[in-house]
């Protein structure tokens, strides 16, 4: 199982996952601009990362791998979340759609596509959610 997880990885980083990885890199640059940019660049290093290695990660929200609230699963969640959306979220998302799109034209790019399809999900309100290995 991991040696498909490795080869998906890297078929996925040569056909777009490099290109997307470093639009969420360059986004988290942006964002440190400001101090009250850096949690939310500390965030787009995350998942930027997982944008260059998407097979074996997922998302989840916080409040469901803790139990509990915290800073980001609240109102102050919700209002960064806006934020996000507006400066970046829409753009990241508009990024993996297309190349979902392209992804989808083949039968063996579904798997990419279906991995684009769930970035774009998270690039539009990723505060509150954390990055984790799936199980084996």
């Amino acid at each position: 199982m991991a040696v498909f997880r490795l080869i998906f990885n890297i078929a996925w980083f040569i056909l777009g996952g490099f290109v997307m990885g470093l639009a969420w890199w360059l986004a988290g640059l942006l964002c440190f601009i400001s101090i009250i940019g850096i949690p939310f660049g500390r965030s787009c290093f995350v998942i930027g990362e997982m944008a260059f290695w998407p097979f074996g990660n997922e998302q989840i929200n916080r409040r469901t791998l803790y139990g509990r609230e915290d800073f980001g699963t609240g109102l102050f969640g919700t209002i960064g979340n806006v934020i996000w959306f507006l400066l970046f979220g829409i753009w990241l998302a508009i990024g993996h759609l297309t190349h979902a799109v392209a992804c989808f034209v083949t039968i063996i790019g579904i798997p990419f596509g279906i991995q684009h399809l769930k970035l774009a999900l998270l690039s539009l309100a990723p505060i509150g959610q954390s990055v984790v290995a799936k199980p084996q």
